[in-house]
């Protein structure tokens, strides 16, 4: 290694010779800028370290927002998900870029970016306002996985990101409806264009993407059931049909003849708009679409949810937490927890318990009912004939 100082601009370098490759052979790379001789004395002293530890990188000017946007996101292309490569680029874009972008790959630190998390959840968001911690933590995810990639491919020496605090996640609050009150908004809505769609979602809890990414061909109008194969996401603002997240979102479910029938008025409906508009008509081959074929915007559907719930004069619930209030009532009324599971499409039993912790204590009043009513008095408790196989026919996977 040697120091020297350039005289045009009165800088400090060190260069370096870096081992490459099996054969011991050597190569020089410079690392410099430094103001003082002590501070390329100090540099040069961390690299020997590094050489000899084994984790030497070699000094780039790379800066984060290059190497995020020209070499990391389109390495993602064949790695991820459609709608994860979405939300990188976007986590990218809206907030990485701006606020981190001309700093150089190497130069990042953890308190740099801890500082960048705090930055976020006070103004991170549109027009200055605050980024909610759950936003900021999926920019934490993004940076952090960018980070692990760049250190895997010889770029950083460590992931700075692994160790800095993103802000604790708000639990969002459960709100549920009764049974009662779904009932009511049932009948609420029983002329509106989308009866068909609420009843799914208030009889199956269906995910919202899982019912805007339900197609006809999915349907089975004779048996009397439906494949959940697709759901329909948002990537870059624009509807795209993926495949569920895990093998149990892909499940059969059987329909209620009343879902059933509501299901074939829809599609007589659906017909008539399409030979009203004729051309101006975008057949897209779903069962829940715009007036015009097209398929809907989530929030447009959430949206509308909304107005619906508020008109019957019931409690503000999310559209999600529609889902919540069917696992709930299911719970409550004694159907088993894997079929409830099973249904929802839910990846483990274990999830479906942690979510709806808040129905078990009554299910554990009922069993302990159950086995001192089983052992003083076996004979009015046994089992009824049949009724395990009607509880299995509610819901199978495919």
């Amino acid at each position: 290694m040697s120091i020297s100082r350039n005289p045009k601009n009165n800088r400090w370098y060190v260069l370096v010779d870096v081992p490459t490759g099996p054969d011991g052979k050597r190569r020089r790379r410079g690392v410099g800028g430094f103001k003082t001789k002590r501070e390329a004395k100090a540099a040069e002293a961390e690299a020997l370290r590094r050489i000899r530890d084994g984790v030497f990188v070699e000094p780039s000017r790379l800066t984060l927002g290059a190497y995020l946007t020209e070499m990391w996101l389109p390495s993602m292309r064949n790695q991820v998900r459609a709608t994860t490569l979405g939300g990188y680029r976007h986590n990218v874009r809206a907030y990485l870029v701006p606020r981190l972008g001309n700093i150089r790959l190497q130069q990042l630190t953890t308190a740099r970016v801890g500082a960048f998390y705090g930055e976020l959840v006070v103004s991170g968001g549109r027009e200055g306002r605050p980024l909610s911690p759950k936003t900021v933590r999926y920019v934490h995810t993004t940076l952090r996985r960018a980070l692990r990639d760049a250190m895997a491919d010889g770029l950083v020496v460590r992931n700075v990101a692994a160790q800095a605090r993103p802000p604790r996640a708000r639990r969002v609050e459960m709100r549920t409806w009764t049974a009662e009150q779904v009932g009511i908004f049932l009948a609420s809505v029983r002329e509106d264009r989308l009866y068909a769609a609420w009843l799914l979602l208030a009889t199956l809890g269906m995910r919202r993407g899982e019912l805007l990414g339900l197609r006809w061909a999915d349907v089975d109008l004779n048996e009397g059931r439906i494949a959940i194969r697709h759901t329909l996401v948002m990537v870059d603002g624009k509807p795209a049909m993926a495949e569920p997240k895990t093998a149990k979102g892909r499940r059969s479910l059987t329909l209620a003849p009343e879902v059933l029938d509501s299901l074939r008025v829809h599609h007589a409906h659906q017909v008539a708009e399409r030979l009203s508009q004729g051309t101006d008509y975008s057949d897209s081959g779903l069962v829940i679409t715009a007036e015009d074929g097209r398929p809907m915007h989530p929030e447009t559907l959430s949206g509308v949810f909304v107005r619906r719930a508020k008109r019957a004069g019931l409690p503000p619930i999310r559209l999600h937490d529609l889902r919540h209030s069917v696992a709930s009532i299911l719970l409550a009324r004694g159907v088993h927890p894997k079929v409830v599971s099973d249904m929802l499409g839910h990846a483990t039993i274990a999830l479906t318990l942690d979510t709806y912790s808040h129905v078990i204590p009554s299910l554990q009043q009922e069993a302990a009912n159950v086995v001192v009513a089983a052992v003083l008095d076996p004979a009015a408790t046994a089992p009824q004939p049949g009724r395990e196989g009607q509880v299995r026919a509610i819901t199978s996977g495919s």
